[in-house]
């Protein structure tokens, strides 16, 4: 990778041997495995051991997850805000797993849509609870540095799967709570 980046820089009319950029293909290389690390983990090794036995049907919300993925049209980031809801069955996932899943998903090249269903259909195949709601609500910086150049553009997915889909009260109750505090 860091072949190409040097060849990048050249092609962008730099001097990739400058001072300044002398160990920038390095730097960029370990950048982008960072930030696409989610292609080399795995759904059944974060979840090994953090589904629970407990008898509990009401809601579990956790909101304000901090998402930083890449478009894959532009390798830009987007960031923003994940809210995820699930209604157990049988079973809970431990609430650092949730985080863990919405992480694993952000890190690979993405479009937000994508990555909001990524993550409810995970949880509904691994803990198979009652319903599952996902929203990202993200800025786009392949909107806001080029193209439209807009800056204060919201985008919002959700992804609302069994209950949260088919009963209005769990939906309204699942998307009132995420309200709450989030104007």
């Amino acid at each position: 990778m860091e072949k190409l980046i040097e060849s990048m820089l050249e092609e962008l009319g730099e001097d990739p041997q400058r001072q300044g950029l002398r160990k920038t293909p390095a730097r960029v290389a370990e950048t982008f495995k960072f930030l696409t690390k989610g292609y080399s983990e795995n759904v059944e090794e974060i979840l090994k051991d953090a589904l629970f036995d407990v008898q509990y049907d009401e809601m579990v919300i956790i909101r304000n997850i901090e998402v930083y993925s890449l478009c894959e049209h532009h390798l830009l980031p987007f960031f923003g805000k994940c809210h995820v809801g699930y209604l157990p069955t049988r079973k809970v996932i431990g609430l650092s797993k949730v985080i863990r899943l919405v992480e694993l998903f952000a890190r690979r090249l993405q479009v937000q849509e994508r990555l909001t269903q990524q993550i409810a259909h995970t949880i509904q195949e691994q803990a198979n609870p009652q319903g599952v709601g996902v929203i990202i609500e993200a800025q786009h910086l392949c909107m806001m540095m080029r193209g439209v150049e807009k800056q204060n553009v919201k985008v919002t997915t959700s992804t609302l799967l069994g209950k949260f889909r088919q009963d209005q009260r769990s939906r309204m109750e699942f998307l009132n709570l995420v309200r709450i505090n989030n104007p």
